[in-house]
């Protein structure tokens, strides 16, 4: 499947490609304050439509992944990482994506306090 997204003034656009099959919600002190629902892809599946330099990074604690947001209106769109076999990845916040119904994808509550 192919997505479109964006922040709330469209400042940051992308687009992702790939299956979204459920949204993880973390409740670690920074997901929680933000109530994004994730969706992991490769990072190579997902696309910017807009040059890098209109994001804002953010990082904490260990600081290995990159919580990027617009810096206009503060929407978080995703993350960037590594996943545990060192492959990069992005985590997609799924409220940003165009015309899915967020509410029909299960969702996996992941303990992110507990880390």
């Amino acid at each position: 499947m192919h997505y479109t997204g964006s922040c709330h003034c469209g400042n940051v656009k992308f687009e992702v490609e790939g299956e979204i099959g459920g949204a993880m919600v973390c409740n670690c002190s920074i997901c929680q304050r933000k109530g994004a629902r994730m969706a992991f892809f490769p990072r190579s599946a997902l696309t910017l439509l807009t040059p890098e330099e209109k994001l804002a990074s953010y990082t904490f604690n260990k600081h290995v992944i990159h919580h990027r947001f617009c810096p206009a209106c503060g929407i978080h769109t995703y993350g960037e990482g590594v996943d545990p076999k060192g492959n990069a990845m992005a985590a997609v916040n799924i409220n940003c994506i165009e015309n899915i119904d967020i509410d029909a994808l299960p969702v996996q509550h992941y303990d992110g306090r507990a880390i």
